[in-house]
């Protein structure tokens, strides 16, 4: 049994779903502590009872500190975007800071450790029906930077489940919405340029759709009742993005998109987009990674974190309305 008087360390509270980790863990009445950069935009935990220690996953000496005297380890921070101008940064972070993590926990003697993964991580269906945590894939399948990076950590905590004995759960979160997207994320940008109307079209793919606090509970559940080694997809509902698009439309009481593209003839934007990013040192909105995944249906079940976990997510449009009424409140959706 897992110690719940200890304080449980949360990695990546600073952004969108592992702020919402934090939330609910406190609201379980757990003691927070959480790993923040020196520079990291903390406007996440202004209003959370968190003990703040500085530190990064580069930093080993800085991991250890946090983790002192911790009883679970909940590790949520990654390097989230479909497209970097240099790959090795994103490498640090997701790859070799999940590996200096997971060895301070078992030098800490952590008793438990969910790490948060990705369904970018399992494979697909080429019919598109749901895939599951069976699903086969390799490193091959994984397109783009981030996937490659995600998948190689996954890797990295197996491995250190069978031969060091880590006691880690894995989940693979969907695709989050909800309050306390701030930069916002690939996803949370659809949301904010789609109910602002300005996105006319559409291309044919899909996604699984849940809801943040939905997505957290799932991290609370699988510490308390996941098995070790296992991992456990946390979604929502499968919707293609056109449906995503009409739905947004009417809950902000504009006409939904009709114009459907073909993937192909956005490629030369999303090159030119790509070029203009890396001379400007801007984010592309459009890119050939996130094209080419869009070939893809990315659709999901949740049934073994619902029958293994009672993990519950709630229908997703009330995850779309939340996040409506959340970039709302922060200005980015007038």
């Amino acid at each position: 049994m897992v110690d719940g008087t200890k304080p449980v360390l949360v990695t990546g509270a600073t952004g969108f779903v592992g702020s919402a980790v934090a939330r609910a863990l406190l609201a379980k009445g757990r003691t927070v502590r959480v790993l923040v950069r020196r520079n990291s935009d903390r406007t996440n935990l202004a209003n959370l009872k968190v003990e703040q220690r500085e530190g990064s996953l580069e930093d080993a000496a800085s991991l250890a500190t946090a983790l002192a005297g911790c009883g679970v380890l909940y590790h949520v921070a990654a390097d989230y975007r479909l497209w970097v101008p240099r790959h090795d940064v994103m490498y640090r972070t997701n790859v070799d800071g999940t590996r200096n993590l997971m060895g301070a926990a078992l030098q800490q003697g952590v008793e438990r450790v969910v790490h948060t993964s990705t369904v970018a991580t399992l494979g697909l269906h080429e019919d598109g029906t749901p895939a599951d945590e069976t699903t086969p894939s390799s490193l091959d399948d994984m397109i783009g930077s981030y996937k490659r990076s995600k998948f190689l950590a996954e890797e990295i905590v197996r491995s250190m489940v069978s031969e060091q004995g880590l006691p880690a759960v894995i989940v693979n979160p969907s695709t989050p919405i909800g309050p306390g997207d701030i930069k916002p994320t690939p996803t949370g940008r659809i949301v904010v340029e789609a109910a602002s109307g300005r996105m006319p079209a559409f291309v044919d793919t899909g996604l699984n759709i849940a809801h943040v606090d939905d997505v957290a509970a799932g991290h609370l559940l699988a510490e308390e009742r996941g098995k070790i080694g296992e991992c456990y997809i946390l979604g929502g509902e499968n919707l293609s993005l056109r449906e995503l698009l009409r739905r947004i439309a009417l809950l902000v009481g504009r006409r939904p998109p009709t114009i459907a593209l073909p993937i192909a003839a956005l490629m030369p934007v999303a090159y030119a987009t790509e070029a203009i990013a890396r001379l400007t040192g801007g984010e592309a909105f459009v890119t050939v990674d996130s094209l080419r995944l869009a070939r893809h249906k990315m659709y999901f079940t949740s049934q073994k974190a619902m029958t293994e976990l009672g993990y519950s997510p709630r229908p997703v449009d009330r995850a779309l309305e939340d996040a409506i009424v959340w970039f709302r409140r922060i200005g980015k959706i007038r």
